[in-house]
């Protein structure tokens, strides 16, 4: 499956941006869709997840309550609603999919090319 995100860009702390993840070649079913954001110099962190069949939702503890994760299934795209914004929120965001475990970056064997988000205090 080949996964395409978009949607990144510069807006100013408290502003919002949605991500979008679309997949190709086949679909999300079966999989759990994640985002993960890396920071220069810093690991690459889980920020949320959903899983496909289900529709359960995960988050990591610095977005709960900030960001929230969707899927539209007629159009094989997951979203990232990202509100509240901050400076620390900079990074560049990935989407993937896999199997699991739906916290670590082991459990996606499928990745995106990535997209830059800034955010400006």
């Amino acid at each position: 499956v080949q996964l395409q995100a978009s949607g990144g860009g510069l807006v100013q702390a408290g502003g919002s941006l949605r991500l979008s993840c679309a997949a190709s070649g086949r679909t999300f079913s079966g999989y759990a869709v994640g985002w993960f954001r890396q920071a220069p110099g810093k690991e690459r962190e889980f920020v949320a997840a959903i899983t496909w069949s289900m529709g359960n939702t995960y988050y990591a503890d610095s977005v709960k309550g900030r960001f929230t994760i969707s899927r539209d299934d007629a159009k094989n795209t997951v979203y990232l609603q990202m509100n509240s914004l901050k400076p620390e929120d900079t990074a560049i965001y990935y989407c993937a999919a896999g199997t699991g475990p739906i916290g670590s970056t082991r459990g996606y064997n499928y990745w995106g090319q990535g997209t830059q988000v800034t955010v400006s205090s």
